[in-house]
Parts: C-alpha cells; structure tokens; sequence
C-alpha cells in the first residue's frame, strides 16, 4: 500500500508549483481541501480512457483535492488553465491523515473511479487491487474495503447522489479565487 500526500512533494515531473490548504466544516463537507498548481513541469501528463486522451496535468493546471473526514475515498477535481473540469479521480483508500506540517495523506487501496467531464464513468486498477491481495501488500479486509468502498462511489454517481460535482465547481472558484488560504511551495 502506497502512502500518498496532497502536496505531491516528491512529484519530479513538476518544477514550479503553489500548494494550498484548508479544514472545512460545513453541512457539504467536513474535512480537508486541498489545491495543487502546476507553473512549471517538464512534460505534460496525458492519460487514455476508453476511446479518449486527456491532458490531465500542465502549465496552469490545478487539482482541487477533497479529504473528507472518516471517509475510505479522496476525490480530486482535475481542472485546465482555464478553470475548466477536465475530470474527477476518486481513489479508494484505507485511511487518511495530516502530517505535522499539516499537508493530508492517505493510504491507498489501488481501485480508482474516473468521471470524465462527458459524464463518461470509469472504474480502474481492478488488476492493481487483485495483484496486491495476490502479493500480500493488502489484507482481505483491505480487498473488500475498496470494493464495498468503490461500488458505493459508482451507486452514488449513477444515482446523482455524488455532491463533489458540483462542489468543486463552485470550491475551485470561491474558495480559493478569494486569495484565503495557507499557502505552502
């Protein structure tokens, strides 16, 4: 299991970036929010889904990332330089913190669900999930949390009870337009 932070320090692709965060408590959402900026990078990331590439990291790009409290999933709102959604990636995790410095984390469990901004829906990593039961990275109980955790995820968006949609429209822009936030390079 992989433990991954919401400030991406360790991100070698990028060379220039500004890192925002803060605690939310509201009736929405209650946890950490985060956002990542892209300034400068060395290539751009492109990733392929079905029949479509997306350009999902560059110049001027930013990441909107939720850490909701006591939840097993982070869901981050992947926006282009023109504040546009180019697409949602929630990923299946087993639990989650903040560091000293407080940047959030959590330990990943491998099943991802892509919502492409066509309203396209993708499940992924079901062979990572497999291949880390296999290997002993995961428990049994880890396994059935990020399955239970994911068909929950696709249940809530084919219903249109996913409230991060329209949440981290309206967060990209009021929030962190506002100029409010920690800010940490």
């Amino acid at each position: 299991m992989k433990r991954k932070f919401g400030d991406r320090a360790n991100w070698r692709r990028i060379s220039r970036r500004r890192f925002a965060c803060r605690y939310v408590e509201s009736e929405k959402f209650t946890g950490y929010i985060t956002l990542y900026t892209i300034y400068n990078l060395k290539e751009p990331l492109w990733k392929n889904y079905g029949t479509h590439t997306y350009r999902i990291a560059d110049k001027g790009y930013s990441w909107l990332q939720y850490f909701p409290k006591n939840s097993h999933y982070i869901v981050t709102a992947m926006f282009d330089e023109r504040n546009e959604i180019i697409q949602w990636y929630i990923d299946t995790c087993k639990t989650q913190g903040v560091t000293e410095q407080g940047v959030p984390w959590f330990d990943d469990l491998y099943l991802d669900v892509v919502v492409l901004r066509n309203g396209e829906v993708f499940l992924l990593d079901e062979d990572e999930l497999e291949e880390a039961l296999s290997r002993g990275d995961i428990t049994q109980d880890d396994y059935n949390l990020a399955v239970k955790t994911a068909k929950q995820l696709l249940a809530d968006i084919n219903s249109h009870h996913f409230s991060y949609f329209l949440m981290s429209l309206d967060h990209r822009k009021r929030l962190f337009e506002n100029g409010d936030f920690r800010r940490k390079s």
